[in-house]
Formats: C-alpha cells, sequence, structure tokens
C-alpha cells in the first residue's frame, strides 16, 4: 500500500518520500488532511496528538492512505472532529516554539513509529 504523510515538520520532509508539505501550522496541516480525505483518501494514522502536552505542538504529521472511489465517512469524521477538538484546546493557548527541535524529533518518532505499525499490518 502507498501511502502519503502530510506534514508541516520540516525534519520528515527531509527524511522521506511521498510527502505533502504544509508550510503552515498542525491547523493548516489538518485542514490539508480533510481536503485530501473529502478527495477519497482514507486516514492511516490519527491527527490528534497522543497526549495533551503534544496538543501544543507546532508539528504534526499524518498518514493517509489509498485513494477511494468515494470518501470514507469514518476518516472524514475523524478529520473533521480533530479540527475542532484541536482549535477548542488550542485557541487560547500560544505555540510551544522554544523547543521547537524536540517537537519535530517527537513527531518524527511517533510518524515512524505509526509506519512500522502499518507495514506489519499490511
Amino acid at each position: 500500500m502507498k501511502s502519503i504523510i502530510i506534514t508541516n515538520n520540516p525534519v520528515v520532509r527531509e527524511k522521506f518520500e511521498n510527502i505533502f508539505f504544509v508550510d503552515g501550522s498542525v491547523e493548516d496541516t489538518f485542514i490539508k488532511v480533510r481536503d485530501m480525505v473529502h478527495d477519497g483518501y482514507e486516514l492511516i494514522s490519527h491527527p490528534l496528538a497522543a497526549s495533551i502536552r503534544l496538543m501544543y505542538s507546532p508539528y504534526r504529521s499524518v498518514i493517509i492512505g489509498k485513494r477511494l472511489e468515494k470518501v470514507d465517512p469514518l476518516s472524514a469524521q475523524i478529520i473533521q472532529d480533530s479540527i475542532i477538538k484541536y482549535k477548542l484546546h488550542t485557541d487560547h493557548r500560544k505555540k510551544d516554539m522554544t523547543h521547537h527541535d524536540d517537537y519535530q524529533n517527537i513527531d518524527l518518532i511517533l510518524l515512524e513509529s505509526a509506519l512500522s505499525e502499518q507495514q506489519a499490518f499490511w
């Protein structure tokens, strides 16, 4: 299965092929994921971070999979809910850019883990 990584993380852009780089925020990245899901792609990894603290990270990478004949309703619901939850938790708080190198590396590690699980599954 051919996957596409949608990311705003420059470290991921340098390390992987098959990426769509978003020059913007996590919310911009989620919006691109939503647009691609509405274009028929399915979510492979969940868009939201694993913890509240990581919700404030300025970097996020999401894996999407094969293009389907029609919109996958579950993927569409998950990304839309993720955008709403992300905004709810972060609109009132500044992004933590002080530790951006650490956040880039954490995002990369989580992405690599998701990719290894995906390969084992498929």
